[in-house]
């Protein structure tokens, strides 16, 4: 079985502490993980496994295997610190 990402870039978000009205960012959202023999199993065992997703507005959804589930994270402010001059 292989793992995937369920993906839409349908919507918008806000940055942490914005006061706008506006949404700062178009972005990509996570639906949901699935695991399957391809991309279609995975898909229909998300929503069956989620069912709340039938009810929500996005419809354009696509997927990335995933090759392993390693995990790296990643400080946008802490590389902001080392990048900026003395």
């Amino acid at each position: 079985m292989s793992s995937y990402i369920f993906i839409t870039n349908e919507g918008f978000t806000y940055q942490p502490n914005s006061e706008s009205i506006e949404p700062d960012i178009e972005n990509c959202q996570v639906i949901g993980f699935g695991y399957g023999k391809n991309p279609k199993e995975a898909f229909k065992k998300l929503i069956v496994d989620n069912e709340y997703l039938k009810k929500t507005k996005f419809d354009e959804i696509f997927c990335l295997q995933l090759v392993d589930e390693k995990r790296s994270y990643f400080s946008l402010k802490d590389y902001k610190k080392r990048q900026s001059p003395p």
